[in-house]
C-alpha cells in the first residue's frame, strides 16, 4: 500500500488522540433539517473524538440522540460569542495529541458559521485539519435555484443597516457571476426591495426557504416579483440567489467622458484609458482614439 492509500484510510476513520502522536482539527457537516442526510463519519467522529466543540451544546446532543450514538468526549460550547477565547484551549488540546470535532448547528463550519478562527489557529501552528463533507446551504440553494452555477459568488448574510446594504448591492450590481447570500426573514422584503433597485427590477433570483424540511420552499422570479412576494411576511431559514449581471457592450464615448474627468484631474491620458476600460471588454485604444477625435474636432 502506497503513502497516499495509508493517508487515505486514516482520514476515513476518525480516531482519538491516544492513536495519533498528533491530533487534529475535524469540521464537520450536520444536517439542515432531514437527520438521515448525516454521513456514517459523522456519526463515528461524535463516538470517537476526544473533543466536540459545539455551536449549542444542547442541539449536538439532540443530534447524537437522534443519530442512536453517544458523545464519547468532552462537549463544549463554541459559538460566536466564545470563539475567540475558546480557541487557544482547543488548539492546546490537538497539539497535545487529540481530536477536536467541530459542528455547527447545520450545515458546514466556518461557513459563516463559526469555524473559521480555529482553523487559521491550527494552521498557523502547522496541526492537521481535514473535514467531514456534508449537508451546505450555499451549494444546495444554488443547485435548486435554476440559475446559472459554473460560477458564483457566496456573499455571507448581507447588511443588516440600509447604507451597507445599498453599497454591498453596488458591488453586485456588475458581478458576472450567480451570488449566493443569506438573509433573515425579517429583512427579507426590504432587502429583495434594495436589490431590485439597485440590481434592476428584471434580474432573475430566488428564494430558497427552510431547505430539506418539512415545509421546504423555492420560490423563482424577478426581484421584484420576489420583493411582492416577501412584503406579506416570510418565516424559516433563508438562503437568496441572485442571477449575476449580463454583460452589455460599453459606450466608448461614455468610457472617454470618464477618462477626460480623469486627465483633468491629473491623470495621464493613458492611464486614464487604461483605468476606464479596466475589467470591461472595451479597448483601451479605441478610447484613447476617440480623445483624440474630439480633440482634433475642436481645434477645427
Amino acid at each position: 500500500m502506497n503513502s497516499a492509500e495509508t493517508d487515505t484510510d486514516a482520514t476515513d476513520q476518525p480516531t482519538t488522540g491516544t492513536d495519533r502522536t498528533t491530533g487534529r482539527l475535524v469540521l464537520a457537516a450536520t444536517p439542515m433539517g432531514q437527520v438521515d442526510d448525516a454521513s456514517p463519519r459523522l456519526r463515528a467522529a461524535l463516538q470517537t473524538a476526544d473533543i466536540v466543540a459545539a455551536e449549542d451544546t444542547r442541539r449536538a446532543r439532540s443530534l447524537a440522540a437522534a443519530l442512536g450514538v453517544e458523545i464519547g468526549g468532552r462537549l463544549v460550547s463554541y459559538y460566536d460569542q466564545v470563539e475567540a477565547a475558546r480557541t487557544p484551549g482547543l488548539v492546546e488540546a490537538i497539539a497535545g495529541g487529540e481530536t477536536v470535532l467541530l459542528i455547527t448547528d447545520a450545515g458546514m463550519p466556518s461557513v459563516s458559521d463559526p469555524g473559521y478562527r480555529i482553523v487559521v489557529a491550527c494552521a498557523e501552528a502547522g496541526l492537521p485539519v481535514t473535514a467531514l463533507p456534508g449537508p451546505s446551504a450555499v451549494t444546495t440553494a444554488l443547485a435548486v435555484s435554476a440559475l446559472p452555477s459554473e460560477r458564483f459568488c457566496f456573499e455571507g448574510f448581507a447588511p443588516r443597516k440600509s447604507g451597507a446594504r445599498t453599497e454591498w448591492l453596488r458591488e453586485l450590481a456588475t458581478q458576472p457571476r450567480t451570488a449566493v447570500f443569506f438573509e433573515s426573514p425579517h429583512r427579507l422584503a426590504d432587502t429583495l426591495a434594495a436589490a431590485a433597485e439597485v440590481l434592476g427590477a428584471d434580474r432573475r433570483a430566488a428564494v430558497c426557504r427552510e431547505m430539506t424540511k418539512t415545509y421546504e420552499e423555492v420560490r423563482r422570479g424577478t426581484l421584484a416579483e420576489l420583493a411582492e412576494w416577501a412584503a406579506g411576511g416570510v418565516r424559516g431559514e433563508i438562503t437568496v440567489v441572485v442571477a449575476g449581471a449580463t454583460e452589455t457592450e460599453p459606450d466608448i464615448d461614455d468610457l472617454a467622458d470618464r477618462a477626460e474627468r480623469l486627465v483633468a484631474g491629473g491623470m495621464r491620458l493613458k492611464e486614464a484609458c487604461a483605468a476606464v476600460t479596466e475589467g470591461t471588454s472595451a479597448s483601451r485604444r479605441d478610447v484613447y482614439q476617440s480623445i483624440l477625435r474630439r480633440r482634433d474636432a475642436a481645434r477645427d
